[in-house]
């Protein structure tokens, strides 16, 4: 039997004006899986991240964490409850190097006093996990854009989430990059942690999300495993049959 979902969006509608960005929304996001969200541009993903973190009010509709209503919470309450995210464009410490970009993340995370953390010891701990210890001391601003993804994980990580939510993480990286950012994101979720996937790159979502929900002008399209989404005519139509023109 699946786990609850630790994290639930409940008929979540964003209104800019007469535009309608999302539209009665409503996904749920267990322990220990990778969910997908997929869809074309200007598809309303992207928003859904900003309403779910609370960088975005919700027109409509709630925001659930542990079954507590967090709608109405602001960003750095829910990263004190254990939500991370990365962002589309990438948020590095640019003149810092990888390990300082981490270690800044682990001060903030033990000045909040929530699940202090042993700052050294986690840093090196995720630097190995993250296949990033041999560029440790490298200035993230000399650090090819496929990596820079994985540094912005690895800093995300050092908050000790449950939650963690990518806004294409994949985007700029190598072949052989994506195929180990696979093996990470399945690493990650074994440990029992809820992650929340956007991507554009349909073949490492189908290959590491249990679940896939696609959104089309802001709606819920279909929602399934990899296998029905990929075979759903409608999805076929709106976006995986274009996916060249969609990225």
């Amino acid at each position: 039997m699946a786990e609850a979902p630790i994290l639930e969006t409940r008929g979540i509608t964003v209104r800019f004006g007469g535009h309608v960005a999302v539209k009665d929304v409503s996904l749920g996001i267990e322990p220990g899986t990778v969910t997908g969200l997929i869809g074309p541009n200007g598809a309303g993903k992207t928003t859904l991240f900003n309403t779910i973190t609370g960088l975005q009010r919700p027109t409509a509709g709630k925001v659930f964490l542990d079954g507590r209503d967090i709608t109405s919470l602001p960003p750095y309450k829910r990263a004190r409850m254990g939500m991370a995210r990365t962002f589309q464009r990438l948020e590095l410490f640019v003149s810092l190097s990888v390990r300082d970009n981490l270690r800044v993340a682990g001060d903030i995370h033990n000045a909040n006093g929530r699940n202090k953390i042993d700052l050294e010891e986690e840093v090196d701990r995720l630097l190995e996990l993250t296949g990033l210890a041999d560029i440790a001391s490298t200035d993230v601003s000399d650090v090819p854009t496929g990596r820079a993804r994985v540094v912005e994980v690895a800093r995300a990580l050092m908050t000790s989430p449950r939650v963690l939510l990518l806004d294409e993480p994949a985007s700029g990286q190598t072949e052989q990059e994506t195929e180990a950012f696979a093996a990470l994101l399945r690493d990650l979720a074994d440990s029992g942690l809820a992650i929340c996937l956007v991507e554009h790159d349909i073949p490492l979502v189908m290959k590491i999300c249990s679940r896939i929900h696609v959104l089309d002008y802001g709606a819920v399209l279909a929602s399934g495993v990899p296998d029905e989404i990929k075979n759903d005519p409608a999805v076929i139509n709106a976006y995986i049959g274009t996916e060249k023109e969609a990225v």
